[in-house]
């Protein structure tokens, strides 16, 4: 899929360049030509938007949105922000995008957010992740003998690896607490969701939440 940055900078920032070399940077959609055709499911390339917010943009975002979901309706669209918020990140997720990031995270999160949105999941930051992940796991619960049953598809490793990334740790706090390296765990965590069929971190916290009788 094609990757398009929409931001008043003059020029990429490095990180996106380096991610996305083949990436467009426009101001405005308006000097795209995403046609109608875009929204065909077939088609290969449907673009992904990386949209640049700053302070002064929310009603910028709101539109851009709309505009691009009139005419690519089958776009991934990712807010990238300079200063992130968990009201603006809710807003933006409401709107219809899949993704949620600082605007300056490195070349690799960006490809790792490519990845996720691409097999349908929703990237979002730490904090909000932590939050819903919270939030979502106190009102529902799956029976304890599903939950194993689903654990036991796993390697003790991905076991490990799963159930950390299910109380909404980076994988950086995971490759802390296990003692392994990152790339360990991205590895682990790539085959725990082809293998669970989980899209994202939250559908992952979700599906290995054990139900808790009495818990309020």
């Amino acid at each position: 899929m094609q990757d398009i940055f929409v931001s008043t900078l003059a020029a990429h920032l490095n990180s996106w360049s380096e991610a996305f070399p083949e990436s467009q940077l426009v101001a405005d959609i308006a000097a795209i030509a995403v046609g109608p055709d875009s929204s065909d499911a077939g088609n290969q390339s449907t673009p992904t938007f990386w949209l640049h917010m700053n302070e002064d943009r929310q009603q910028w975002m709101t539109n851009t949105i709309a505009a691009i979901g009139q005419h690519c309706a089958n776009a991934k669209i990712v807010v990238l922000a300079n200063v992130p918020n968990h009201a603006e990140s809710l807003h933006a997720l409401s709107l219809g995008a899949v993704g949620y990031a600082h605007a300056y995270v490195a070349p690799e999160v960006l490809k790792e957010i490519k990845t996720v949105i691409s097999h349908g999941g929703l990237w979002l930051g730490q904090q909000l992740l932590q939050h819903l992940i919270e939030t979502s796991t106190k009102v529902a619960g799956n029976k304890p003998e599903r939950v194993d049953a689903l654990l036991a598809q796993l390697t003790r490793r991905e076991r490990e690896v799963a159930v950390e990334a299910a109380k909404g740790l980076s994988n950086k706090e995971i490759a802390r607490i296990l003692n392994i390296t990152e790339r360990t765990v991205k590895a682990h965590l790539a085959a725990t969701f082809e293998r669970l069929g989980a899209k994202d971190r939250l559908q992952l916290a979700l599906m290995l939440n054990r139900y808790q009788p009495g818990l309020f």
